[in-house]
Protein backbone atom coordinates (compact mmCIF):
# COMPACT_ATOMS: atom_id res chain seq x y z
CA UNK A 1 0.00 0.00 0.00
CA UNK A 2 1.19 3.44 -0.35
CA UNK A 3 0.15 5.86 2.58
CA UNK A 4 0.28 9.41 2.56
CA UNK A 5 1.17 11.19 5.66
CA UNK A 6 1.02 14.45 6.67
CA UNK A 7 2.56 16.19 9.23
CA UNK A 8 5.11 13.68 8.90
CA UNK A 9 8.08 15.55 11.04
CA UNK A 10 5.38 15.87 13.86
CA UNK A 11 5.04 14.50 17.53
CA UNK A 12 2.62 11.87 16.06
CA UNK A 13 4.14 11.37 12.67
CA UNK A 14 7.50 10.79 13.65
CA UNK A 15 6.38 7.68 15.58
CA UNK A 16 3.63 6.54 13.11
CA UNK A 17 5.78 6.28 10.40
CA UNK A 18 8.02 3.32 11.61
CA UNK A 19 4.84 1.21 12.20
CA UNK A 20 3.32 1.41 8.82
CA UNK A 21 7.01 0.68 7.53
CA UNK A 22 7.38 -2.65 9.42
CA UNK A 23 4.18 -3.38 7.91
CA UNK A 24 5.64 -3.15 4.37
CA UNK A 25 3.99 -0.12 2.96
CA UNK A 26 5.49 2.89 0.94
CA UNK A 27 5.34 6.13 2.70
CA UNK A 28 4.80 9.42 0.91
CA UNK A 29 5.89 12.34 3.91
CA UNK A 30 4.11 15.63 2.95
CA UNK A 31 7.02 18.24 4.63
CA UNK A 32 6.97 21.64 4.26
CA UNK A 33 10.81 21.49 5.11
CA UNK A 34 12.72 18.35 2.58
CA UNK A 35 16.18 19.89 4.15
CA UNK A 36 15.02 19.07 7.75
CA UNK A 37 12.61 16.10 6.92
CA UNK A 38 16.10 13.77 4.89
CA UNK A 39 17.68 14.23 8.74
CA UNK A 40 14.67 12.33 10.29
CA UNK A 41 14.34 9.21 7.49
CA UNK A 42 17.73 9.14 5.34
CA UNK A 43 18.23 5.73 7.09
CA UNK A 44 14.88 4.50 6.17
CA UNK A 45 13.73 2.59 3.19
CA UNK A 46 10.24 3.10 1.63
CA UNK A 47 10.07 6.48 2.21
CA UNK A 48 9.01 9.17 -0.07
CA UNK A 49 9.83 12.83 0.67
CA UNK A 50 7.63 15.35 -1.02
CA UNK A 51 7.74 19.40 -0.19
CA UNK A 52 4.01 20.69 0.23
CA UNK A 53 2.53 23.76 2.10
CA UNK A 54 -1.57 22.63 2.61
CA UNK A 55 -1.54 26.61 2.50
CA UNK A 56 -0.42 26.88 -0.92
CA UNK A 57 -2.71 24.36 -3.27
CA UNK A 58 -0.36 24.82 -6.74
CA UNK A 59 2.45 23.27 -4.02
CA UNK A 60 0.26 19.95 -3.30
CA UNK A 61 0.76 18.74 -6.93
CA UNK A 62 4.29 17.57 -5.80
CA UNK A 63 2.28 14.64 -3.78
CA UNK A 64 1.14 11.00 -5.98
CA UNK A 65 -1.86 10.81 -6.72
CA UNK A 66 -1.77 6.81 -6.40
CA UNK A 67 -2.03 6.96 -3.02
CA UNK A 68 -4.54 4.41 -0.86
CA UNK A 69 -4.70 5.84 2.68
CA UNK A 70 -4.04 8.86 4.22
CA UNK A 71 -3.37 10.29 7.67
CA UNK A 72 -3.99 14.19 8.66
CA UNK A 73 -1.98 15.36 11.00
CA UNK A 74 -2.00 19.28 9.97
CA UNK A 75 -2.47 21.61 13.53
CA UNK A 76 -1.22 24.13 15.63
CA UNK A 77 -0.95 24.86 18.89
CA UNK A 78 0.05 28.34 18.23
CA UNK A 79 -2.10 31.49 18.29
CA UNK A 80 0.68 33.73 17.55
CA UNK A 81 -1.60 34.20 14.00
CA UNK A 82 -4.75 35.57 15.13
CA UNK A 83 -6.70 33.76 12.24
CA UNK A 84 -4.90 30.55 12.79
CA UNK A 85 -8.32 28.76 12.23
CA UNK A 86 -8.77 30.18 9.03
CA UNK A 87 -5.60 28.87 8.18
CA UNK A 88 -6.28 25.48 9.69
CA UNK A 89 -9.54 25.30 7.50
CA UNK A 90 -8.10 26.27 4.60
CA UNK A 91 -5.30 23.82 4.82
CA UNK A 92 -7.80 21.31 5.48
CA UNK A 93 -9.81 22.58 2.71
CA UNK A 94 -7.22 22.52 0.12
CA UNK A 95 -6.35 18.74 1.63
CA UNK A 96 -9.60 17.65 0.51
CA UNK A 97 -9.44 19.48 -3.06
CA UNK A 98 -6.21 17.28 -3.76
CA UNK A 99 -7.76 14.12 -1.99
CA UNK A 100 -10.50 14.23 -4.10
CA UNK A 101 -8.33 13.69 -7.22
CA UNK A 102 -6.55 10.62 -6.30
CA UNK A 103 -7.22 6.78 -5.44
CA UNK A 104 -7.58 7.59 -1.35
CA UNK A 105 -9.98 5.35 0.02
CA UNK A 106 -9.95 6.31 3.37
CA UNK A 107 -8.45 9.86 5.49
CA UNK A 108 -7.29 9.18 9.45
CA UNK A 109 -7.86 12.61 11.24
CA UNK A 110 -6.34 13.05 14.92
CA UNK A 111 -8.63 15.53 16.52
CA UNK A 112 -9.40 16.50 20.12
CA UNK A 113 -12.38 15.37 22.36
CA UNK A 114 -15.04 18.41 21.80
CA UNK A 115 -18.05 17.20 23.55
CA UNK A 116 -18.63 20.38 26.04
CA UNK A 117 -20.73 23.42 24.80
CA UNK A 118 -18.07 25.65 25.66
CA UNK A 119 -14.76 25.01 23.41
CA UNK A 120 -11.33 26.37 23.49
CA UNK A 121 -10.18 28.41 19.96
CA UNK A 122 -8.14 25.33 18.97
CA UNK A 123 -10.72 22.99 20.04
CA UNK A 124 -13.33 25.22 17.53
CA UNK A 125 -11.17 24.77 15.08
CA UNK A 126 -10.25 21.12 14.83
CA UNK A 127 -13.86 20.40 14.79
CA UNK A 128 -14.00 23.06 12.32
CA UNK A 129 -11.50 21.00 10.65
CA UNK A 130 -13.06 17.45 10.80
CA UNK A 131 -16.06 19.19 9.03
CA UNK A 132 -14.09 20.31 6.05
CA UNK A 133 -12.08 17.08 5.73
CA UNK A 134 -15.29 15.51 5.23
CA UNK A 135 -15.87 13.93 1.36
CA UNK A 136 -17.99 11.63 -0.85
CA UNK A 137 -15.41 10.51 -2.27
CA UNK A 138 -13.08 8.83 0.26
CA UNK A 139 -14.20 7.63 3.35
CA UNK A 140 -13.06 9.90 6.39
CA UNK A 141 -12.18 8.34 9.84
CA UNK A 142 -11.71 10.36 12.97
CA UNK A 143 -10.18 9.79 16.38
CA UNK A 144 -10.60 12.65 19.10
CA UNK A 145 -7.93 12.36 22.03
CA UNK A 146 -7.98 14.52 25.23
CA UNK A 147 -4.29 15.10 26.66
CA UNK A 148 -1.86 12.84 25.26
CA UNK A 149 0.87 11.40 27.60
CA UNK A 150 4.21 10.15 26.37
CA UNK A 151 8.04 11.28 26.47
CA UNK A 152 8.42 14.52 24.66
CA UNK A 153 4.67 15.34 24.52
CA UNK A 154 3.76 18.82 25.45
CA UNK A 155 1.46 17.52 28.44
CA UNK A 156 3.84 15.24 29.43
CA UNK A 157 6.85 17.75 29.82
CA UNK A 158 5.28 20.71 31.14
CA UNK A 159 3.52 18.25 34.04
CA UNK A 160 7.06 17.11 34.33
CA UNK A 161 8.74 20.63 34.89
CA UNK A 162 6.02 21.56 37.54
CA UNK A 163 6.13 18.78 39.90
CA UNK A 164 9.84 18.54 39.40
CA UNK A 165 10.86 22.33 40.24
CA UNK A 166 8.08 23.29 42.32
CA UNK A 167 7.80 20.94 45.93
CA UNK A 168 4.40 23.64 46.77
CA UNK A 169 2.78 26.05 44.82
CA UNK A 170 -0.18 27.79 44.28
CA UNK A 171 -1.93 27.24 41.21
CA UNK A 172 -4.86 28.28 39.25
CA UNK A 173 -7.94 27.12 39.59
CA UNK A 174 -8.13 25.23 36.10
CA UNK A 175 -6.45 22.34 37.81
CA UNK A 176 -9.63 20.89 39.25
CA UNK A 177 -10.91 20.70 34.93
CA UNK A 178 -11.57 17.31 34.40
CA UNK A 179 -9.93 15.49 31.39
CA UNK A 180 -9.33 11.92 30.05
CA UNK A 181 -5.74 11.43 29.64
CA UNK A 182 -4.34 8.60 26.99
CA UNK A 183 -0.81 6.96 26.70
CA UNK A 184 0.76 7.98 23.00
CA UNK A 185 1.38 4.50 23.00
CA UNK A 186 -2.61 3.67 23.10
CA UNK A 187 -2.86 6.51 20.49
CA UNK A 188 -0.70 5.07 18.03
CA UNK A 189 -2.99 1.81 18.03
CA UNK A 190 -5.70 3.34 17.31
CA UNK A 191 -4.53 5.17 14.70
CA UNK A 192 -2.27 2.27 13.43
CA UNK A 193 -4.85 -0.62 13.40
CA UNK A 194 -7.89 1.95 11.89
CA UNK A 195 -6.40 1.84 8.16
CA UNK A 196 -8.29 0.27 6.23
CA UNK A 197 -11.04 -1.12 8.41
CA UNK A 198 -14.48 -0.25 6.40
CA UNK A 199 -16.06 -0.59 9.57
CA UNK A 200 -14.61 2.68 10.41
CA UNK A 201 -15.46 4.39 7.19
CA UNK A 202 -17.20 7.59 7.81
CA UNK A 203 -16.98 7.73 11.73
CA UNK A 204 -15.81 9.53 14.75
CA UNK A 205 -14.95 8.08 17.88
CA UNK A 206 -13.41 9.79 21.34
CA UNK A 207 -10.67 7.99 21.92
CA UNK A 208 -9.52 8.16 26.15
CA UNK A 209 -7.72 6.33 29.13
CA UNK A 210 -9.75 4.84 31.72
CA UNK A 211 -9.71 7.36 34.03
CA UNK A 212 -11.12 10.43 34.69
CA UNK A 213 -8.63 12.57 36.55
CA UNK A 214 -8.45 16.64 37.19
CA UNK A 215 -4.92 18.07 36.29
CA UNK A 216 -4.28 18.31 40.00
CA UNK A 217 -4.88 14.63 40.20
CA UNK A 218 -2.49 14.03 37.24
CA UNK A 219 0.05 16.09 39.34
CA UNK A 220 -0.14 14.42 42.31
CA UNK A 221 0.05 11.07 40.40
CA UNK A 222 3.40 12.16 38.60
CA UNK A 223 5.14 12.75 41.38
CA UNK A 224 3.92 9.17 43.32
CA UNK A 225 5.69 7.90 40.19
CA UNK A 226 8.76 10.27 40.77
CA UNK A 227 8.90 9.30 44.39
CA UNK A 228 8.21 13.29 45.49
CA UNK A 229 6.25 14.43 48.02
CA UNK A 230 4.08 17.99 46.69
CA UNK A 231 1.44 20.35 47.94
CA UNK A 232 -0.58 22.18 45.38
CA UNK A 233 -2.97 24.90 46.64
CA UNK A 234 -5.44 25.85 44.28
CA UNK A 235 -6.94 30.09 43.99
CA UNK A 236 -9.20 31.43 42.12
CA UNK A 237 -7.93 34.54 41.62
CA UNK A 238 -5.51 34.15 38.59
CA UNK A 239 -6.65 35.21 35.20
CA UNK A 240 -6.11 33.27 31.88
CA UNK A 241 -3.40 35.84 31.72
CA UNK A 242 -1.96 35.44 35.08
CA UNK A 243 -2.02 31.93 34.49
CA UNK A 244 0.07 32.10 30.80
CA UNK A 245 2.43 33.91 32.57
CA UNK A 246 3.08 31.57 35.80
CA UNK A 247 2.56 28.33 33.03
CA UNK A 248 5.38 29.85 31.11
CA UNK A 249 7.92 30.65 34.23
CA UNK A 250 7.67 27.26 35.82
CA UNK A 251 8.29 25.47 32.28
CA UNK A 252 9.48 25.33 29.33
CA UNK A 253 7.11 26.51 27.21
CA UNK A 254 6.66 29.79 25.39
CA UNK A 255 4.13 32.22 26.50
CA UNK A 256 1.67 31.91 23.63
CA UNK A 257 1.46 28.39 23.68
CA UNK A 258 1.01 28.88 27.52
CA UNK A 259 -1.90 31.07 26.11
CA UNK A 260 -3.50 28.44 23.94
CA UNK A 261 -2.62 25.66 26.81
CA UNK A 262 -4.20 27.84 29.47
CA UNK A 263 -7.21 28.42 27.23
CA UNK A 264 -7.96 24.56 26.26
CA UNK A 265 -7.37 23.48 29.93
CA UNK A 266 -10.61 25.46 31.38
CA UNK A 267 -12.22 23.68 29.07
CA UNK A 268 -13.44 19.81 31.03
CA UNK A 269 -12.47 16.89 28.41
CA UNK A 270 -14.58 13.92 28.78
CA UNK A 271 -15.27 11.27 26.22
CA UNK A 272 -18.06 9.82 24.74
CA UNK A 273 -18.17 6.19 25.12
CA UNK A 274 -17.98 3.55 22.15
CA UNK A 275 -17.37 0.03 21.47
CA UNK A 276 -13.80 1.33 19.17
CA UNK A 277 -11.84 -0.37 22.23
CA UNK A 278 -13.57 -3.94 21.18
CA UNK A 279 -13.22 -3.09 17.22
CA UNK A 280 -9.74 -2.47 17.41
CA UNK A 281 -8.71 -4.55 20.26
CA UNK A 282 -7.04 -1.65 21.77
CA UNK A 283 -6.70 -1.91 25.80
CA UNK A 284 -5.33 2.25 27.12
CA UNK A 285 -3.10 2.45 29.63
CA UNK A 286 -3.92 3.91 32.90
CA UNK A 287 -2.25 7.66 33.23
CA UNK A 288 0.33 6.29 35.84
CA UNK A 289 1.66 3.56 33.45
CA UNK A 290 1.74 6.05 30.80
CA UNK A 291 4.24 8.29 32.93
CA UNK A 292 6.23 5.25 34.05
CA UNK A 293 6.40 3.68 30.39
CA UNK A 294 7.63 7.51 29.43
CA UNK A 295 10.64 7.26 31.72
CA UNK A 296 11.66 4.15 30.88
CA UNK A 297 12.15 6.10 26.81
CA UNK A 298 13.80 8.61 28.67
CA UNK A 299 16.12 6.60 30.58
CA UNK A 300 17.09 4.48 27.60
CA UNK A 301 17.57 7.57 25.69
CA UNK A 302 14.94 6.86 22.90
CA UNK A 303 13.06 9.53 22.33
CA UNK A 304 11.39 9.68 18.90
CA UNK A 305 9.71 13.06 18.80
CA UNK A 306 9.53 15.99 21.32
CA UNK A 307 6.75 19.14 21.02
CA UNK A 308 10.12 20.85 21.89
CA UNK A 309 11.50 20.77 18.38
CA UNK A 310 8.82 21.66 16.90
CA UNK A 311 8.70 25.31 15.69
CA UNK A 312 6.03 26.79 18.02
CA UNK A 313 8.31 25.97 21.12
CA UNK A 314 10.51 29.25 20.71
CA UNK A 315 7.68 31.21 19.55
CA UNK A 316 9.18 32.41 16.75
CA UNK A 317 7.26 30.22 14.15
CA UNK A 318 10.40 29.63 11.69
CA UNK A 319 8.88 27.72 9.01
CA UNK A 320 11.95 26.72 6.86
CA UNK A 321 15.21 25.04 8.30
CA UNK A 322 16.96 25.84 4.76
CA UNK A 323 16.26 29.65 4.56
CA UNK A 324 19.04 29.93 7.31
CA UNK A 325 21.88 27.38 6.25
CA UNK A 326 23.52 30.20 4.33
CA UNK A 327 24.83 32.37 6.67
CA UNK A 328 25.47 36.31 5.55
CA UNK A 329 27.95 37.63 5.07
CA UNK A 330 27.39 41.58 4.25
CA UNK A 331 26.29 43.72 6.76
CA UNK A 332 27.16 41.65 9.76
CA UNK A 333 29.47 41.41 13.13
CA UNK A 334 31.61 38.23 13.43
CA UNK A 335 33.90 36.66 15.97
CA UNK A 336 35.84 34.07 14.66
CA UNK A 337 38.12 31.86 16.72
CA UNK A 338 40.00 28.60 15.28
CA UNK A 339 42.31 25.97 16.89
CA UNK A 340 44.66 23.04 15.26
CA UNK A 341 43.06 19.69 15.53
CA UNK A 342 43.95 17.50 18.78
CA UNK A 343 41.71 14.86 18.10
CA UNK A 344 39.03 14.77 15.23
CA UNK A 345 36.65 12.01 17.15
CA UNK A 346 36.49 13.90 20.69
CA UNK A 347 36.07 17.18 19.64
CA UNK A 348 32.93 15.88 17.03
CA UNK A 349 31.63 13.98 20.63
CA UNK A 350 31.86 17.32 22.54
CA UNK A 351 30.36 19.36 19.85
CA UNK A 352 27.61 16.76 19.15
CA UNK A 353 27.15 16.78 22.82
CA UNK A 354 26.70 20.91 23.64
CA UNK A 355 23.69 21.96 25.41
CA UNK A 356 21.47 21.27 27.77
CA UNK A 357 22.72 18.92 30.46
CA UNK A 358 26.36 19.04 28.84
CA UNK A 359 26.08 22.87 29.34
CA UNK A 360 28.66 25.41 26.60
CA UNK A 361 31.48 24.37 28.03
CA UNK A 362 32.84 27.68 29.38
CA UNK A 363 31.34 30.68 31.44
CA UNK A 364 28.01 28.21 32.21
CA UNK A 365 26.95 31.43 34.59
CA UNK A 366 26.74 33.85 32.25
CA UNK A 367 24.96 31.35 29.46
CA UNK A 368 22.51 30.96 32.50
CA UNK A 369 22.16 35.12 33.03
CA UNK A 370 21.96 35.19 29.13
CA UNK A 371 19.08 32.84 29.48
CA UNK A 372 17.41 34.03 32.72
CA UNK A 373 16.96 37.39 30.21
CA UNK A 374 16.01 36.26 27.52
CA UNK A 375 12.86 34.00 29.34
CA UNK A 376 12.40 37.52 31.34
CA UNK A 377 11.20 39.62 27.96
CA UNK A 378 9.28 36.12 26.68
CA UNK A 379 11.46 34.26 25.25
CA UNK A 380 12.16 30.12 25.42
CA UNK A 381 15.39 30.54 27.65
CA UNK A 382 17.62 27.36 28.24
CA UNK A 383 14.85 25.38 29.70
CA UNK A 384 14.59 23.46 26.08
CA UNK A 385 17.44 21.73 26.30
CA UNK A 386 17.76 19.02 24.18
CA UNK A 387 16.25 15.61 22.63
CA UNK A 388 18.65 13.40 22.96
CA UNK A 389 21.96 14.08 24.91
CA UNK A 390 24.80 12.59 21.74
CA UNK A 391 22.13 13.05 18.79
CA UNK A 392 21.75 16.09 16.60
CA UNK A 393 18.96 16.81 13.49
CA UNK A 394 17.93 19.31 11.67
CA UNK A 395 15.00 21.21 13.06
CA UNK A 396 16.25 20.09 16.83
CA UNK A 397 15.58 22.47 19.59
CA UNK A 398 18.96 23.37 21.37
CA UNK A 399 18.56 25.11 24.81
CA UNK A 400 17.50 28.55 23.02
CA UNK A 401 18.65 27.78 19.45
CA UNK A 402 17.57 25.90 16.37
CA UNK A 403 19.83 23.40 14.72
CA UNK A 404 20.03 23.91 10.75
CA UNK A 405 22.76 21.76 9.47
CA UNK A 406 24.30 18.97 11.54
CA UNK A 407 26.24 16.55 9.56
CA UNK A 408 29.44 14.42 11.54
CA UNK A 409 30.82 13.11 8.96
CA UNK A 410 31.32 16.60 7.26
CA UNK A 411 32.36 18.07 10.53
CA UNK A 412 29.91 20.87 10.78
CA UNK A 413 27.23 21.68 12.99
CA UNK A 414 25.20 25.02 12.39
CA UNK A 415 22.99 26.77 14.64
CA UNK A 416 20.32 29.86 14.78
CA UNK A 417 19.29 31.99 17.47
CA UNK A 418 15.84 31.67 18.21
CA UNK A 419 16.30 34.19 21.90
CA UNK A 420 15.28 37.21 21.66
CA UNK A 421 17.52 39.43 19.98
CA UNK A 422 17.74 42.69 18.05
CA UNK A 423 18.90 40.69 15.33
CA UNK A 424 19.68 37.70 13.64
CA UNK A 425 22.15 35.32 15.07
CA UNK A 426 24.01 31.70 14.09
CA UNK A 427 26.78 29.60 15.68
CA UNK A 428 28.92 27.65 13.23
CA UNK A 429 31.60 24.91 14.04
CA UNK A 430 33.13 23.12 11.54
CA UNK A 431 36.14 20.93 10.59
CA UNK A 432 38.51 21.14 7.98
CA UNK A 433 41.82 20.47 6.93
CA UNK A 434 42.86 19.35 10.85
CA UNK A 435 41.36 22.84 11.68
CA UNK A 436 38.66 23.65 14.17
CA UNK A 437 37.19 26.95 13.29
CA UNK A 438 33.97 28.48 15.58
CA UNK A 439 32.33 31.29 13.94
CA UNK A 440 29.61 33.40 15.59
CA UNK A 441 28.30 35.44 13.25
CA UNK A 442 25.37 38.18 14.29
CA UNK A 443 23.32 40.67 11.73
CA UNK A 444 22.14 43.77 13.67
CA UNK A 445 18.70 45.08 13.32
CA UNK A 446 18.91 48.74 13.27
CA UNK A 447 20.82 50.48 15.68
CA UNK A 448 19.47 48.68 18.38
CA UNK A 449 21.11 45.63 17.08
CA UNK A 450 24.67 47.60 16.85
CA UNK A 451 24.79 48.56 20.52
CA UNK A 452 23.44 45.53 21.53
CA UNK A 453 26.60 43.61 19.68
CA UNK A 454 28.89 46.14 21.15
CA UNK A 455 28.01 45.49 24.71
CA UNK A 456 27.98 41.64 24.91
CA UNK A 457 31.47 41.98 22.73
CA UNK A 458 33.81 41.84 25.79
CA UNK A 459 31.48 38.84 27.18
CA UNK A 460 31.90 36.99 23.67
CA UNK A 461 35.86 37.32 24.22
CA UNK A 462 36.07 35.25 26.94
CA UNK A 463 33.13 32.88 26.54
CA UNK A 464 33.87 31.86 22.60
CA UNK A 465 37.64 31.95 23.45
CA UNK A 466 37.29 29.79 26.36
CA UNK A 467 34.35 27.20 24.22
CA UNK A 468 36.86 26.62 21.56
CA UNK A 469 39.44 25.99 23.82
CA UNK A 470 37.48 23.48 26.03
CA UNK A 471 36.06 21.75 23.19
CA UNK A 472 39.38 21.42 21.49
CA UNK A 473 41.54 20.60 24.64
CA UNK A 474 42.45 16.81 25.30
CA UNK A 475 40.98 15.28 29.12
Amino acid sequence: MKILVTGATGYIGKRLIPLLLNDGHVIVCAVRDKERAQNYFKDRKNIVLVEADFLNAESLKNIPKDIDFAYYLIHSMSNSAKEFHVLEEKCAFNFRRFAEKTSLKQVLYLSGITNDTKLSKHLLSRKNVEKTLASETYALTTFKAGIIVGSGSSSFEIIRDIVEKLPAMMAPKWLNTKTQPLGIRDVLSFLHKAMGKKKLYNTSFDVFGPEILTYKEMLFQFAEVRKLKRWILTVPVMTPKLSSYWLYFVTSTSYKLASSLVNSMGVEVIGSKSDINKILGVKPMSYKEAVEFAFIKIKQNSIISSWKDSYISSGKLKNYVHEFVNVPKHGCFKDFKKRTLTDKDKVLDKIWRIGGKTGWYYGTFLWKIRGFLDQFFGGTGLRRGRRHPTELNAGDALDFWRVIYADKEKGKLLLYAEMILPGEAWLEFKIENGTLYQTATFRPHGIAGRLYWYAVLPFHWFVFNGMIHNINKQN
